[in-house]
């Protein structure tokens, strides 16, 4: 007999414990920024989020993000929770003015 340990199989993202390999595609070198977004709600299935960088008197959309209620309700949970967390550590946050009342963040 052996007293070697034997290899333990490691776990499928199907089984507690195990993990997801998240990839991210060759064609995003890196970060959009966007100081505005409008979100809609066109349909009982569906929150369209659109992240809009504004310049001057002109902008363009940087990335739409279509997403189902359940997980917009967990993105939603998670932001609030990600801002306590930045605000007990560096400050209270101010939020930005509005610029213009036509776009930005509506409901």
């Amino acid at each position: 007999m052996s007293n070697q340990a034997q290899p333990q199989p490691q776990p499928t993202p199907s089984q507690p414990g195990g993990r997801q390999e998240i990839q991210i595609a060759d064609n995003i070198p890196g970060a959009e920024y966007a100081n505005l977004m409008q979100v809609s709600t066109p349909s009982k299935d569906e929150f369209h989020l659109n992240f809009i960088t504004i310049s001057g008197t002109s902008g363009r959309v940087v990335s739409k993000i279509i997403t189902n209620p359940g997980h917009f309700k967990r993105i939603a949970v998670l932001m609030s929770k990600l801002v306590e967390d930045y605000e007990t550590k560096f400050g209270k946050i101010e939020e930005a003015p509005e610029t213009n009342k036509e776009i930005g963040f509506k409901e």
